[in-house]
């Protein structure tokens, strides 16, 4: 890294990069602790991808007391399950609790281990502002930078292309024939938003996948704190079939391996339903396979038929790019920005290298990273 700045070097304990939820509760427990440190984010507010990239009607899917940040529940009044509104809502008054003061715009253009110093050195984009601290915490999220992949032919199409980060509601798809690519829970709620809303819907489901009621779910993560986990993959597995059916006909079929194996394994989430799968049954949204091509409205599918669009929406979830901008880091993240080793022994590096919210275990795993890291840092000064 080129450390020729005439700036003078702001230095902290610690020095969290990203300001969602990762780092504010990383703050929050260092805070408690008192451990000095500087929370760097990109965006110009925090929990920016709730705020600013998450459509109207998300909800957390699972119950409260599992999306808590640590040191202060969510509120009694919110339900059971909390809508976007309430969670940023949460959020901000985290911020104002723990006298949380990110320092906004500043995109990490380098960090790396200055070893004769035994300290981080972190350089923005702007190139006039370095930070340097003991310790550096990586709770930038999984949920990092939108993808989009690539699809033959792509550029004729006439209608209109948003990522799912862009989508907000369907009213504006009204009566339009909208393709979702992308059958993950974002995808599969933002189908059903547009159903709703009158749209002619299709959504793309591309490999086998489980459905899960968010009670399955819910009864999953207690059961398996008590059972092994194959014996709560079967049961839920037996659940689904009950209460879903084989799905195979509608274009949906399940995977041999269970539901929360396949979570933690990797990191492949089953499908939470709010009710996409009765618009499915009765065909007010269509499955379709994997896309082979566009040109102009018509998209061709590998079943070789092909149908016209007025609208694709992609819900193809995210990329991280800590691989760009983490220098010789060789032990705790891989290229795709997650971590190398094993939960539960996920979340601590060398030389003073941390992360936070990158064990795929949601909200949940967040928090608990976060007083880990904290804990450790303490132990250690």
């Amino acid at each position: 890294m080129d450390s020729s700045t005439n700036t003078k070097p702001q230095e902290a304990t610690v020095i969290i990069v990203g300001a969602g939820p990762s780092g504010l509760a990383t703050a929050a427990c260092l805070h408690r602790l008192s451990i000095p440190y500087i929370i760097l984010e990109r965006e110009d507010c925090c929990a920016s991808l709730w705020k600013k990239k998450s459509y109207d009607r998300v909800y957390l899917h699972l119950p409260k007391q599992y999306c808590q940040l640590p040191h202060m529940s969510l509120p009694q009044t919110c339900p059971k399950y909390v809508s976007k509104k309430d969670f940023i809502q949460y959020m901000d008054d985290y911020v104002a609790r723990f006298h949380i003061n990110p320092l906004y715009r500043r995109c990490v253009e380098a960090a790396r281990y200055d070893g004769a110093a035994g300290k981080w050195r972190v350089k923005v984009k702007n190139g006039e502002e370095l930070y340097v601290g003991r310790f550096l915490v990586v709770a930038t999220g999984e949920s990092t930078d939108p993808f989009t992949p690539n699809v033959e032919g792509m550029s004729t199409f006439t209608g209109k292309v948003v990522h799912s980060t862009e989508y907000r509601s369907g009213m504006e798809y009204r009566g339009m024939n909208v393709l979702v690519v992308g059958s993950g829970n974002s995808g599969m709620e933002i189908a059903l938003d547009l159903a709703n809303h009158g749209a002619n819907t299709s959504v793309v489901v591309r490999s086998p996948t489980h459905v899960l009621s968010r009670e399955m779910m819910h009864v999953g993560l207690f059961l398996v704190k008590h059972l092994p986990l194959s014996m709560v993959d079967w049961l839920l597995f037996k659940l689904s079939e009950i209460v879903y059916g084989d799905l195979t006909e509608y274009g949906i079929a399940r995977p041999k391996e269970g539901p929360i194996l396949m979570k933690a394994k990797y990191g492949k989430y089953p499908i939470i339903d709010v009710g996409t799968i009765n618009k499915i049954l009765s065909h007010e949204i269509q499955v379709l396979p994997t896309v082979l091509s566009v040109r102009g409205s018509e998209v061709l599918f590998d079943n070789g038929r092909s149908y016209a669009f007025n609208a694709i929406i992609f819900a193809t979830g995210f990329r991280r790019s800590t691989n760009k901008w983490l220098l010789g880091d060789d032990y705790l993240l891989n290229e795709n920005g997650l971590p190398k080793p094993s939960f539960p022994n996920h979340w601590k590096g060398e030389n003073g290298l941390y992360c936070v919210g990158l064990a795929r275990r949601g909200l949940y795993g967040a928090a608990a990273d976060a007083q880990q890291v904290a804990d450790d840092i303490k132990a250690l000064i």
